[in-house]
């Protein structure tokens, strides 16, 4: 039996634009510089204290504390209005439809995501069902600490040399190194392939049709 992990931004779905305009409001907000669309894009997978810290180039403090709770008071304002959902990749929902089909695999995600944004993106791709466990920003330390996989892998009683997580960030193949897991990197999302190889990557995908012969 296999444990896949699967990260969320930038690998099931492509939500770097909604994290963007969040991260642009939120840094107006407070009289910073508008951030680059590369700068959001580089601290995707890390929690949200964690990710603005980054791009300020500053540890976590009160005032990073305060764009935190604004730029979750952002995004849950583009959700309640209407605004547009988070696309899934090409491939990923018949990827997922397969493999939760399989009797070898459980799947699940991991994600520096909210539990609320999380569970919201896989209500609207009908994915909710198909993952057996989840951990997110509101359940463990940030990515690249191991705890995430670590406890989906306890939760699912299978070891971590059973388990591979499936990540288009740094961060992801960071984990899964630390856990003892393996990583499967794909092209699609937000880092360059040399560096999900440099992270840990045993595989980088180009195509969501490859990972399952890879599982």
């Amino acid at each position: 039996m296999k444990l896949a992990l699967f990260d969320c931004d930038g690998t099931l779905v492509d939500s770097a634009a909604v994290i963007h305009t969040c991260m642009e409001r939120t840094f107006v907000d407070f009289g910073a510089a508008r951030p680059t669309l590369d700068l959001t894009k580089s601290i995707i997978g890390l929690t949200l204290d964690l990710a603005i810290a980054q791009m300020l180039a500053r540890p976590v403090d009160e005032e990073i504390t305060a764009m935190t709770a604004r730029y979750k008071e952002h995004f849950t304002l583009h959700r309640e209005t209407g605004g547009a959902p988070e696309p899934a990749y090409d491939g990923i929902l018949p990827l997922i439809d397969a493999l939760a089909g399989r009797d070898d695999v459980i799947l699940g995600v991991v994600t520096g995501k909210s539990r609320r944004g999380l569970d919201a993106i896989l209500a609207n791709h009908g994915m909710t069902k198909s993952f057996f466990v989840t951990r997110t920003a509101d359940d463990c330390p940030s990515k690249p600490h191991p705890a995430m996989v670590l406890e989906c892998c306890a939760h699912a009683g299978i070891t971590p040399e059973s388990t591979v997580v499936i990540g288009d960030a740094i961060y992801d193949m960071q984990m899964a190194v630390n856990a003892g897991a393996r990583g499967i990197g794909v092209a699609w999302g937000y880092a360059p392939v040399d560096a999900l190889h440099a992270a840990g990557a045993r595989h980088v995908v180009n195509r969501a049709d490859e990972i399952a012969a890879l599982i």
